[in-house]
């Protein structure tokens, strides 16, 4: 973990003015196409590439197991986790529709699901079957949170090596919104009442009550809120440690990540705390419905790409982000320049600019 921590520099700044000056000599207004030449700019700084490429992507989906399940705090009982992880394999899931359609690569990572999976195709990481429940004990040692980071570490950049020119974050895990509000009222600052959401759409019953388990267990682990380790050790989760160590990872090999929804912007503030400068590494997919989402964001000025109202999760909302992110550098490598098309700067400034 910290060799890798150690490898993530601060994005090319200098390849990002060159990025911005060719955008600027396209057959377009200057900043016209507006955000996405903001991420063709981010891109090309990340990559170190002036003109670079995302494809082929790969959607890594890390699962596991919260003892925390065992409160009461989500609408579905801890085996769905396992049903899910199934679901991914044969292929059913909304992740699996939306990877295809991008072309790219699906990863299944089992980080901690509280049963074995059948059958194969899935990259095997268990660190332990399942987190203890924050209620009552510590979710994990730190020996645990550390090796479920380096296997996410691992398994980013083994993708990477392998091919992938751009990272799509995904988790399941029946149980963990609960353990990302927690993390994120820790890390925030903020009252467990405005982080905490209905998750996959529990009651106003079931909603009180996650609040109040939060809150005792925050008061009974009293994490250390200047100590990653000790947030994921007390009240964390394997596949959000998991996807921490993925965005460090991915940002020590200068590749894009997109982050999905809640619980991946969860991960993405924790893997900053660990390295500031993986920030400037992340591309923020959408803005979801879960409470804490636009706290997190708004905890790392970020502006997401779409708000569709998603609360699915899986990397669903990162892989929809996608095209838009393939655009941003087929734009730039491909739109033709004043120059290239022939047009004088005199058409540009009459013509084009009106």
């Amino acid at each position: 973990m910290e060799k890798t921590i150690s490898q993530i520099t601060i994005t090319n700044k200098e390849i990002g003015r060159q990025t911005l000056a060719h955008l600027n000599n396209l057959t377009k207004p200057i900043g016209s196409l507006g955000r996405l030449e903001e991420l063709a700019v981010q891109i090309a700084e990340i990559t170190d590439e002036p003109f670079p490429n995302v494809s082929p992507p790969v959607s890594i989906v890390f699962a596991a197991d919260h003892g925390i399940a065992l409160e009461g705090v989500s609408a579905y009982p801890q085996e769905v986790t396992a049903q899910m992880a199934a679901n991914f394999l044969s292929g059913g899931a909304g992740i699996n529709v939306l990877t295809n359609q991008i072309k790219g690569q699906f990863v299944l990572v089992d980080i901690g699901i509280a049963s074995e999976l059948k059958g194969s195709g899935y990259i095997n990481e268990k660190i332990r079957y399942g987190t203890a429940n924050f209620a009552k004990e510590s979710a994990m040692t730190k020996g645990q949170a550390v090796k479920a980071i380096e296997a996410g570490i691992k398994v980013t950049t083994n993708a990477i090596s392998n091919g992938a020119n751009s990272v799509i974050l995904g988790e399941m895990g029946i149980g963990n919104t609960t353990s990302s509000s927690a993390i994120l009222a820790i890390l925030s600052g903020e009252a467990v009442e405005n982080v905490v959401g209905p998750g996959t759409g529990i009651s106003e019953e079931k909603l009180l009550n996650k609040q109040q388990v939060i809150k005792k267990a925050l008061m009974d682990r009293n994490p250390d809120p200047n100590d990653v380790l000790d947030i994921l050790s007390k009240v964390g989760g394997l596949e959000i440690a998991g996807m921490t160590g993925a965005i460090l990872g991915a940002a020590s090999k200068k590749t894009p990540l997109i982050i999905d929804g809640f619980i991946s912007t969860v991960s993405a503030v924790l893997a900053i705390r660990l390295a500031p400068n993986v920030r400037n590494y992340l591309i923020f997919s959408h803005q979801s419905q879960e409470a804490g989402h636009g706290i997190a964001l708004k905890m790392l000025e970020a502006k997401p790409l779409l708000d569709l109202e998603l609360r699915l999760g899986e990397g669903t909302g990162a892989a929809l982000a996608f095209p838009l992110v393939q655009s941003s550098v087929h734009v730039l490598k491909e739109m033709a320049t004043f120059t290239g098309a022939g047009i004088s700067i005199t058409e540009k400034s009459e013509d084009l600019e009106n």
